[in-house]
């Protein structure tokens, strides 16, 4: 735990130039008193620390001295912005990692530094998940290439609603969110995001592309997630369901217990629950398929839908 500490106490020294004991201690998380101490072991192994007195006081390495970290090859780098620690609940925890990262990227060379900086800005890790789905990520390496080269992709994409369809983007980002990689783009007819595992023969362009100014990974997420996040729920239902039936339907959506005055409308047994679609069609998609194990309490619109549709079938399925 101590020699952690020490190495901890050495990397702050070097990214920072000049740090008091309170400082240390701060972000550390012990008392100045286990500090002074351990910049005193620093000394004793004959490590340039120095004290500096006075109001602007506190403690530096000997000029021009630096920790001896082993270098990076370009991928090794690629490999530890990618595998940055996703699902860490605790925000302490994640904390913590981020500052194990900085003190990294303190101790690199600076044309590494610079490198690191470059990757930064084209990766953004969200981590929350949305749906736990295996995902086919062969086409990532290629995908982080040209993002990583700020070059055109060219690629086939087939949609969620099974459009296919052929894209050249100007690769501008990755993005991880739970188990799911998502390449920010921008297209000929705006910025766009595309889901890594529904696209196949991706080729990285030999041209270049002009970046866009002030384009902040992380903020273009957050405001399109949110805006998807809205339209996700715009078509509300509240669905009496066997057990089965509302096991699969959480898996599926985003569910909640139904307001009580619901209950009332629903079988004996059922269980009811708010169920929000992204559409209404996918509501009548998913409805239908789960035939006689749930009833339509609300929208009432649904609910009329559903009913022709039964009729209409069984209407066919009648003999001649």
């Amino acid at each position: 735990m101590k020699a952690d500490r020490l190495m901890s106490v050495l990397l702050l020294l070097q990214a920072r130039g000049q740090v008091t004991e309170r400082e240390l201690a701060e972000q550390l998380e012990v008392s100045q008193r286990t500090i002074h101490r351990d910049l005193e072991s620093l000394s004793a192994a004959r490590i340039p620390v120095s004290a500096m007195r006075g109001a602007q006081g506190g403690w530096q390495l000997e000029k021009g001295w630096r920790t001896h970290v082993p270098g990076l090859d370009e991928a090794e780098l690629h490999a530890l912005l990618m595998a940055q620690p996703r699902g860490l609940g605790s925000p302490r925890l994640a904390a913590a990692a981020q500052s194990a990262l900085n003190k990294l990227m303190a101790a690199m060379p600076e044309p590494m530094k610079a490198q690191a900086a470059h990757l930064q800005q084209r990766l953004h890790v969200d981590p929350t998940g949305w749906r736990d789905t295996g995902e086919d990520l062969s086409m990532l390496s290629a995908v982080q290439d040209a993002v990583a080269r700020d070059r055109k992709l060219t690629f086939d994409y087939t949609r969620a609603d099974g459009e296919q369809s052929s894209r050249t983007v100007d690769a501008l980002g990755l993005v991880s969110k739970g188990l799911h990689w998502y390449l920010v783009a921008r297209t000929s007819n705006g910025m766009r995001t595309f889901r890594v595992s529904r696209m196949k023969r991706v080729a990285v362009l030999a041209v270049g592309f002009e970046r866009p100014a002030r384009f902040d990974l992380a903020e273009h997420w957050r405001a399109s997630t949110a805006e998807l996040d809205r339209k996700r729920a715009s078509y509300r239902t509240v669905l009496s369901l066997t057990s089965d039936a509302a096991r699969r339907v959480q898996g599926w959506c985003v569910t909640k217990a139904a307001a009580a005055a619901a209950f009332r409308k629903a079988d004996a047994g059922k269980i009811v629950l708010q169920v929000d679609f992204d559409n209404e069609r996918e509501a009548q998609f998913i409805v239908l398929g789960l035939g006689s194990t749930v009833s339509v309490l609300e929208p009432e619109s649904l609910r009329q839908w559903v009913g022709a549709e039964v009729r209409e079938v069984a209407g066919l399925a009648k003999p001649a």
